[in-house]
């Protein structure tokens, strides 16, 4: 039996706005959105591969927290992300990409691995969950 990732899911109190991040950040398309009647969803899909994003509006009465941001002690940096939990893209430009952050005044953290092959750049998303770009520099 083989295995492939088919979708990845994220909860929000505001998954509007969170979509239109993934849009204008990596590119998601919006796809045909089931509905579930008594939940709203948005449903993405990247159209360079195979991945879907699924977006999930927040049970109101669900107590966990809705990432790092509003966790008991939050961490914000996003500095702590390369060993913590977080999604990775890799994109075309990665220069241009960078500008882009720095654009939306979007707070990141970069590194590069010690063989320079690999850039790595670490922020949060509007909800606080942990992303990366990466780009191999051949």
């Amino acid at each position: 039996m083989a295995a492939s990732l088919n979708h990845i899911s994220r909860e929000s109190t505001d998954i509007n706005r969170l979509a239109k991040f993934y849009q204008e950040m990596f590119g998601f398309e919006q796809v045909e959105n089931p509905d579930f009647g008594d939940f709203k969803v948005v449903w993405l899909h990247l159209p360079s591969s195979s991945l879907y994003l699924h977006l999930i509006e927040r049970n109101p009465s669900n107590n966990l927290p809705e990432g790092p941001w509003s966790a008991t002690s939050p961490i914000a940096d996003p500095s702590h992300l390369p060993r913590g939990h977080h999604l990775c893209f890799t994109v075309s430009n990665f220069q241009s990409f960078l500008q882009t952050l720095k654009d939306k005044g979007i707070q990141s953290f970069q590194r590069s691995l010690p063989d320079g092959k690999i850039k790595q750049v670490f922020f949060f998303d509007p909800d606080g969950n942990g992303l990366e770009v990466a780009s191999r520099e051949e």
